[in-house]
């Protein structure tokens, strides 16, 4: 009787310890930390697309992962941004394409002087391009989303309302915006846009050309009181992964990341182009910046200084085997 007792609370115990191993729910995977370098202070645009796209993958993700940024250049600086993320030097980088002309041909072609009206525009037209082509230049990294700035202006220390008041004039600028520059007889001056405040402290430019959220985001409307409304050439920015870092993720999670790329891009055009608004209003109201516009004769005159950027651009693209032809038409079709 004793041995059957037991036996029983033997085979019981054994049962009950079966069961808890097979029902138990499962242990939840450890969480997945990623770092996001990003080389503007953390007030501007790029730095808020950032902060956004952190947030929505955090709670698509239901906190799965978690994402650490870094602006202001504190992980990873702008010119080393893609060689650092590809070293495993940060997971996820943002990069503005302009800073390197020569190894983002065709991404880069979308800040030539074709007419893009709005961020909004450029950044689908960006992405477009970008998915149509798979530019060589990406080939070690996953692409999370593209975007671009509004169509840059001259903000300037003196005013410019001719093409021979810009003759000279030293203004920040970096890419395909220092060629426009150039063409219209500046003195273009090649920086990260973070430095620009210092050189317009010091005098070393007189001005810069850009979008114009920065007159507000880096505060140049302190110094700069009069903005030329040129509305031509954006810059491009893309956003990628470490490739190894990608590949260790779970399906999911790229799955969520990629139903993001699209419309984070959207979300930061459209963002951009609201801090336009917002920033002209604002150097207006307190900083009395004034804000110059061509007529008509006077705008002729300079788009037609830049006929021949994007003819020089096809002849260069064309001997680097690209079909430089198809893509600027691709990229007119896009921003229509």
């Amino acid at each position: 009787m004793v041995k059957r007792s037991i036996f029983s609370a033997t085979l019981f115990l054994f049962a009950t310890v079966t069961c808890l191993l097979i029902f138990q729910p499962p242990v939840m995977a450890g969480k997945i930390k990623l770092n996001y370098a990003n080389f503007p202070p953390a007030p501007t645009f790029p730095c808020v697309q950032m902060e956004r796209w952190k947030v929505e993958v955090e709670k698509r993700t239901n906190g799965q992962v978690m994402i650490n940024t870094f602006p202001g250049g504190t992980l990873l600086g702008a010119k080393g941004m893609m060689d650092g993320v590809i070293a495993g030097q940060a997971d996820i980088g943002n990069i503005c394409m302009a800073y390197q002309p020569g190894r983002f041909i065709v991404t880069n072609a979308t800040s030539l002087p074709l007419g893009i009206p709005d961020a909004k525009t450029g950044s689908l037209a960006l992405l477009k391009l970008y998915e149509k082509y798979q530019p060589e230049a990406f080939k070690d990294v996953v692409v999370l989303t593209m975007f671009t700035t509004a169509p840059g202006n001259v903000m300037s220390k003196v005013p410019v309302r001719t093409l021979d008041d810009i003759k000279g004039l030293s203004l920040r600028a970096s890419g395909g915006a220092a060629q426009i520059l150039k063409a219209w007889g500046a003195n273009p001056v090649g920086m990260p846009m973070p430095a620009t405040v210092e050189a317009l402290q010091k005098g070393t430019v007189k001005g810069l050309f850009s979008s114009l959220e920065v007159m507000k985001d880096f505060k140049f409307a302190e110094y700069c009181k009069y903005v030329t409304m040129t509305e031509t050439g954006i810059y491009p920015f893309a956003v990628f992964m470490n490739k190894q870092k990608w590949n260790s993720l779970p399906a999911d999670v790229q799955k969520i990341m990629m139903d993001l790329k699209e419309e984070q891009a959207l979300w930061t055009g459209t963002y951009m182009d609201e801090q336009i608004l917002k920033a002209i209003a604002w150097s207006k109201e307190s900083n009395n910046v004034e804000f110059i516009s061509f007529s008509a004769e006077e705008k002729t005159k300079w788009d037609s200084k830049l006929e021949f950027i994007t003819e020089n651009w096809i002849n260069s693209a064309n001997e680097k085997g690209l079909p430089a032809e198809e893509i600027i038409k691709d990229i007119k079709e896009f921003i229509q």
